[in-house]
């Protein structure tokens, strides 16, 4: 039996297919009451205590009348199963739709159409932080910090992008300079946020928007959320356009800070990448070229 046949069962469900394999491996399961999404955390990425805390703030925008999953207990009331392999499993309500989108490929629908659901897109977020803002955290609520540390400081939670070893000299410069223009820069209001807001994890269904995968969650600022929903489309022709939208949807007109939040989401990708990639692989350059383009634009104007 596999861990993911076994996790399925803490449910009484069974597995029927693997949807993603990133930082978690992702199941849909089929349940008596219907479909749901089992996840297999990556051990070692968040503790289980982060998990939880994920788990609960998940359950409370749910409770809310926010379109994102809930978490769903298992047969012993828990919501998260310790697995022999040392891995915990976790199962979320089933969030129907497609995907709004896929990194480095042109949107499958009508310009008019994207920029609908860019500004769905923005209202959602906004409404997300500010439910947010009313809820009391639990007494040993934890999640990571996506704050001017966690983004550009000595240790960023996603690791020393300015390291990269497949960065050239000038490509290293150009991450420095970013990074120290960033740590002055950084501002605005604060606290907890989706802080992986891209394409894949906006399901599209109708004119509406859901929002999936909360495993990054954490504290941090909120226009880091815009942010990352606009880094896939940098090379975008329509960029400007799509920025516009989901800055209208949130309630923004801050398009300085926001690029500004965009290029830091850039730079902790290329960390990203350093622990998960082998040397040769091409996204490492992708990401390194993303992130110096981004840097050479928003650095003249800041």
């Amino acid at each position: 039996m596999t861990p993911a046949d076994s996790a399925a069962q803490a449910w009484g469900g069974r597995v029927v297919r693997l949807l993603r394999d990133r930082e978690n491996h992702v199941f849909e399961m089929a349940l008596p009451q219907g479909r749901a999404a089992l996840r297999l955390h990556r051990a070692g990425y968040q503790a289980p205590a982060a998990i939880r805390s994920e788990l609960w703030w998940c359950a409370e925008l749910a409770r809310a009348g926010l379109p994102v999953p809930a978490a769903l207990t298992a047969l012993d009331g828990a919501v998260l199963v310790a697995l022999s392999d040392g891995r915990h499993a976790s199962a979320i309500a089933w969030i129907e739709g497609d995907a709004l989108g896929e990194a480095a490929k042109p949107f499958d629908r009508p310009l008019a159409q994207v920029l609908d659901l860019y500004h769905a897109l923005g209202a959602l977020l906004a409404r997300m932080h500010k439910v947010t803002d009313t809820l009391t955290l639990p007494e040993g609520f934890t999640r990571p910090r996506w704050d001017r540390d966690g983004l550009v400081g000595e240790a960023p939670f996603w690791g020393r992008f300015w390291d990269h070893p497949a960065a050239s000299p000038d490509q290293r410069a150009t991450l420095i300079r970013a990074r120290d223009a960033l740590r002055e820069r950084l501002d605005g209001p604060v606290g907890l946020i989706h802080a992986d807001v891209l394409r894949e994890n906006v399901l599209v269904n109708d004119r509406s928007v859901s929002l999936i995968d909360f495993d990054d969650s954490g504290f941090g600022y909120r226009l880091h959320d815009l942010g990352t929903a606009l880094v896939q489309t940098l090379a975008h022709p329509e960029h400007p356009h799509l920025r516009d939208a989901l800055m209208a949807g949130y309630g923004t007109n801050d398009t300085r800070m926001v690029e500004t939040f965009t290029l830091a989401r850039a730079l902790a990708s290329v960390g990203w990448t350093m622990p998960r990639l082998a040397p040769g692989d091409p996204i490492n350059q992708s990401h390194l070229h993303r992130a110096t383009s981004c840097a050479d634009r928003v650095l003249n104007r800041l």
